[in-house]
């Protein structure tokens, strides 16, 4: 039975991974998410989780430590944000051309400079294409259930890769909501136990990480990452599947909110999501046929399903909370439009970056898309697909 309580979101992904239990944990502190490793440690301290805790001197040794942990055989956590996982970019890489299935909390914050703590995606953004399992989370809950399903994904035969759950930075690591805890005995019976197939400690077969590859092999082992990230969408499934037999939430590649009958919809990722459904509610109410695509996974990123879902509509605005300053837009945006233009879907398509550095996204904000969205449907003419939502005038 499922236990009702009020967290965090930083207490909420603190608790799952004290209820998972992990061989080893390193750690750096680090704004928004230094509440994760701190809550943590205090359960190693009360005896709560027999985890190696390693409290290291910066993010890059954090990654390293678990990348030789996770080498080793044991299964490895850790969590942090923006300037931290900048840190951690070589060792991000080499985890996932390791097939390390490392999972990491990442509570999303603008990377600088200027220096900024508040939430934006550019840290999560550029590390996009490193070779890791990308989930999102509009809520607390979503984080919470996103990191009980983490393990299952990444530790797959058929993936071995490692995952980062993202959520918003105070947008909700720090803003306390009700939330489904589910039973320590349930969650590590759903998690399992770790039993990697090769690792340094096997003393039966001495094997080396991390060797030197050059032209002879380095080609092969990339598009074999890559096969493991396409082989990760169907796994995703089968654990949602799973996941939503034992706790009955349902978690897909994507969440379709009043799509089915919309004639235009926003996608977009993380807590905005809640604050769009709001606005598509109210619009609702008032005859407009507004819908929502809420992407959860975005590396794998589900194209031919994301290209079905919006083929029907009569304009789609894509939301970025990070401008990728090329000149066309955001990075959801590119591979949204993409995916449409490689199944031959042909819908009006408008990319808005908003929320840069923390900016508040309102209500009236989101709604002023759905009037863009419904001047578009109305003309199917888009007269300048790269905007931003919620920036002052005249200070460009």
């Amino acid at each position: 039975m499922s236990i009702r309580e009020r967290l965090s979101g930083n207490e909420a992904a603190a608790t799952a991974m004290k209820q998972i239990n992990p061989d080893v944990v390193a750690a750096f502190p680090i704004t928004p998410s230094t509440e994760i490793p701190q809550y943590f440690s205090t359960f190693v301290a009360n005896g709560n989780v027999d985890t190696e805790f390693v409290a290291v001197e910066s993010e890059h040794s954090a990654m390293s430590a678990c990348i030789g942990a996770e080498a080793a055989g044991a299964r490895a956590m850790t969590a942090t944000s923006a300037n931290g996982l900048s840190l951690m970019w070589e060792m991000i890489y080499i985890a996932s051309s390791l097939r390390l299935p490392i999972v990491l909390s990442l509570v999303n914050r603008a990377v600088s400079g200027p220096l900024n703590i508040h939430c934006d995606h550019s840290d999560a953004m550029g590390v996009r294409d490193s070779g890791w399992i990308m989930l999102f989370s509009e809520n607390n809950q979503e984080a919470y259930d996103n990191l009980l399903m983490a393990h299952r994904i990444a530790e797959n035969e058929n993936v071995l890769l490692p995952l980062m759950v993202c959520q918003d930075g105070f947008i909700t690591s720090h803003s306390i909501e009700n939330i489904e805890l589910e039973e320590d005995d349930k969650v590590k019976k759903f998690v399992g136990e770790y039993h990697p197939n090769h690792y340094l400690l096997n003393d039966k077969e001495p094997m080396a990480i991390g060797p030197l590859d050059l032209q002879a092999y380095l080609f092969e082992h990339k598009a074999q990452q890559a096969n493991a990230m396409k082989a990760a969408k169907d796994v995703i499934l089968q654990v949602s599947k799973d996941f939503e037999s034992w706790t009955g939430r349902h978690y897909g590649l994507f969440e379709e909110y009043m799509l089915d009958d919309c004639d235009f919809a926003i996608v977009c990722m993380n807590s905005t999501a809640g604050t769009a459904k709001a606005v598509v509610n109210d619009l609702r109410a008032k005859g407009i046929k507004a819908g929502l695509l809420k992407i959860r996974v975005y590396r794998p990123f589900p194209a031919e399903e994301v290209a079905e879902a919006l083929s029907n509509l009569k304009a789609v605005a894509v939301l970025d909370r990070a401008d990728s300053l090329n000149g066309m837009g955001g990075a959801l945006f590119e591979d949204v439009v993409s995916s449409m233009y490689v199944a031959g879907k042909q819908v009006p398509i408008v990319n808005y970056v908003y929320g840069i550095g923390g900016r508040d996204t309102t209500c009236n904000d989101i709604e002023s898309v759905y009037n863009d969205l419904s001047e578009i449907a109305q003309s199917g003419k888009v007269d300048n697909p790269y905007r931003y939502l919620g920036l002052r005038k005249g200070d460009m």
